[in-house]
């Protein structure tokens, strides 16, 4: 078993040195990976970046000839992927650490995304704050503020780089322990459904979790934050998923209007492309997510807007909009290959949906469920359910989980 150290040795290969002597002084076998594809290397890597060009289908000479950095960072995240990927699936593979700037943790990442949950994964990186979405997505991947630039070795750099290896030595050796101490799998012959909860459909979300609880399954719930649908998608893909009550949809909304939180254009696809039952719900469909008010386009301006917090601005979607994403659901879940329901709460779709709060628009939610029951008539795997209830109502959970299980 190895622990993998990727740099760009040109570059950082005085601190992936430094990080590679620490583990190795704590008893760890280390491979280091060299990434880079300019500068001459400080030193010759275990696997060297010739050997990462050819895992990724070209050479060394070709990348230097072409002078392109964006073409060399992509062809080099390529090939560092492949080589981590292959001793992943040799159960060779104990951790991975990495190192760099925008390129060197665009290189480490892509390597560490794909590979299986709970697998240490630590990238010490300079740009680990703002906008970190790209290098994460839905994988459980470590960013390590570097704080100073990774430029050579010094009181700060020697620390931040000792703190990181000792953070990833301890993930990997007290794993078992941990599990031997809190019995991490006695409920694993359960079977896991996966479940989707924003914060205007907690109460719902919240209800429904316990409900497969007691009746013996494992629910997972995912925020809805874009991260966490993209994060619940590939799991269902990867298997391990029995089914899916995916009550809140919202991200769907971000992907159609341009919100901060879309989960991409693939979102919902994934349980009806593995073969799984699903209950999906229209949750918090009536809004789209963006940051503090002065961050909203201008194009907006005459839109109607909430302040959820200083951070947080919900814009109500229009019944234009609405209609648009009926049509999308309809047309994604028409195409599963199991059993799926649509269950539509007829009094309101999130807390901010209720008489008297800022968003309530019966015909906005009208268009939408309207949209949704057009677009499945006629189609043989899924049921359109209508409830006279608000989606926070306890007897919409309970019917959203009853649905479910029946499938199941």
């Amino acid at each position: 078993m190895s622990v993998v150290v990727i740099g760009t040795l040109d570059t950082k290969g005085d601190e992936v040195a430094f990080a590679r002597d620490l583990l190795v002084s704590l008893g760890f076998k280390t491979i280091v990976v060299d990434a880079g594809s300019a500068g001459v290397p400080s030193f010759r890597g275990d696997v060297p970046r010739d050997e990462v060009f050819r895992r990724a289908g070209t050479s060394l000479a070709e990348i230097e000839a072409l002078g392109d950095r964006a073409a060399g960072v992509e062809r080099s995240a390529r090939g560092v992927a492949a080589f981590v990927g292959e001793l992943a699936e040799r159960g060779e593979l104990e951790g991975v650490l990495g190192l760099g700037g925008s390129a060197g943790t665009t290189i480490a990442t892509a390597a560490m995304r794909p590979l299986p949950f709970g697998l240490p994964k630590i990238v010490v990186s300079t740009l680990a704050s703002g906008q970190t979405r790209p290098f994460i997505e839905g994988a459980d991947v470590v960013l390590f503020p570097a704080v100073a630039d990774i430029a050579g070795l010094n009181r700060i750099t020697r620390k931040v780089i000792a703190n990181a290896v000792a953070a990833l030595a301890g993930m990997i050796e007290h794993n078992n322990n941990l599990n031997d101490i809190h019995n991490f799998n006695q409920f694993n012959d359960r079977a896991v459904i996966a479940a989707t909860m924003f914060g205007v459909t907690t109460s719902c979300v919240d209800r429904a979790r316990r409900g497969l609880e007691e009746r013996g399954f494992e629910p997972i719930v995912f925020h809805a934050t874009g991260v966490g649908g993209r994060a619940m998608e590939r799991l269902i893909l990867e298997g391990g998923i029995s089914g899916v009550l995916d009550l809140t949809t919202t991200e769907l909304a971000d992907e159609l209007a341009g919100g901060i939180l879309s989960a991409g254009p693939d979102r919902l696809e994934a349980a009806g492309r593995r073969g799984i039952p699903q209950v999906v719900g229209p949750g918090a469909l009536d809004m789209v997510n963006f940051g503090p008010r002065s961050t909203v386009p201008d194009r907006f301006r005459d839109r109607l807007f909430h302040v959820h917090n200083t951070n947080v601005t919900l814009m109500r979607t229009t019944i234009e909009e609405n209609a648009e994403l009926g049509r999308r659901i309809a047309s994604i879940l028409s195409r599963a290959k199991a059993a799926a329901a649509v269950i539509l709460p007829l009094k309101g779709i999130s807390a901010l949906d209720a008489p008297g709060s800022p968003f309530f628009d019966p015909e906005a939610d009208s268009a939408l469920f309207d949209a949704i029951e057009t677009g499945l008539k006629g189609s043989p795997n899924v049921r359109v359910i209508k409830l006279d209830l608000h989606i926070n109502d306890p007897q919409f959970a309970d019917a959203s989980v009853n649905e479910l299980i029946n499938m199941l």
